[in-house]
């Protein structure tokens, strides 16, 4: 039995991720200040024996460094996340996502012996397309906006988690693994902070409009749940992933123009899709990516990773949680 820490396990992500952890007979413990997180993500482990959590920020460095000697390895899930957050608190978002992180590598190099760290990055990473570019693979370049834009302030802190990350792991040795997320979804996550799916099964559901931000022709890849937590436990365990950074996501797209349509018909919704600018949704100068789609022969070689669940089944699967 492996004790296993989970920073931001309220969250969407994370809590999905303490569900498996558990029920492969491991102990679990998670911290979240619930800013993006949810105790109704956890409520049903209360009773759990072998689960307990804490609601705390990651700044908080001394409870951080009993429960990182207190564990065996640590998935860093917490940071600032959804784009209308971020451009919302853009302050918050850089201290957490790079002071937070800072906490985590510190703590489990410093612990005896170093605890394993799987860090979740993000394909905001990648930034823009280039022209052409159909994919993006972990040794890609980044092309950036300006500064003056926020959406691009979190592609940079969590560029800096990971130059962070990579450095304790060629100067300390500490064991870590850093993964990039795309457009993960399922049931628990909230179109609260700018998620594209919960927010249009939401408007479908009730027969409100669905707004697509922007022209709609824009295509991402989005990735179920289950899918990704599957790869977090197989990179934990695969030691050939030390030092190394991965994809994780689905690398058939869909625009989103399609996907508003799909979510209309299988909902039986009334709601008119209705297209709304950037500047009316976000902020004036906002800039968008047309597409993104992961480049995943890297982790399929390592682990065997496969996406198994398509967007249909996903959206199915969300729907009727959004009905419960």
């Amino acid at each position: 039995m492996r004790r296993v820490l989970i920073t931001g396990g309220a969250g969407f992500i994370g809590s999905h991720l303490a569900d498996v952890l558990l029920k492969k007979g491991h102990k679990v413990v998670i911290i979240d200040n619930l800013s993006t997180g949810s105790m109704d993500n956890i409520s049903h482990l209360k009773d759990n024996k072998r689960f307990a959590n804490h609601i705390d920020t990651i700044m908080n460095k001394r409870l951080m460094k009993r429960l990182t000697d207190d564990s065996d390895m640590v998935y860093h899930m917490a940071a600032a996340v959804g784009v209308k957050y971020i451009i919302d608190n853009p302050l918050e978002s850089i201290q957490t996502n790079v002071r937070g992180t800072e906490i985590v590598l510190e703590l489990a190099n410093k612990s005896n012996p170093k605890k394993k760290v799987v860090l979740a990055s993000t394909s905001e990473i990648y930034g823009k397309n280039k022209d052409g570019h159909a994919s993006f693979r972990e040794d890609d370049d980044r092309i950036l906006g300006t500064t003056s834009i926020s959406r691009w302030s979190y592609s940079c802190t969590k560029a800096l988690d990971e130059f962070l990350a990579l450095a304790y792991y060629r100067e300390k040795k500490l064991p870590i693994v850093v993964v990039r997320l795309f457009n993960t979804c399922g049931p628990r996550q909230t179109g609260r902070y700018g998620m594209v799916i919960p927010r249009f099964v939401k408007q479908a559901l009730l027969n409100q409009p669905i707004t697509v931000f922007g022209d709609g022709r824009q295509t991402r890849s989005f990735t179920y749940v289950d899918d990704v937590v599957k790869a977090l436990i197989a990179l934990a365990k695969y030691l050939g992933a030390v030092g190394e950074i991965y994809n994780i996501g689905n690398p058939k797209s869909i625009s989103i123009n399609e996907l508003a349509e799909k979510i209309k018909a299988m909902t039986d919704s009334t709601s008119k899709i209705v297209h709304i600018p950037y500047e009316k949704a976000y902020e004036k100068g906002f800039e968008d990516m047309r597409n993104r789609q992961p480049d995943i022969s890297k982790i399929k070689e390592h682990v065997g990773f496969k996406p198994k669940v398509d967007i249909d089944e996903m959206l199915d699967s969300i729907i009727k949680d959004f009905e419960k």
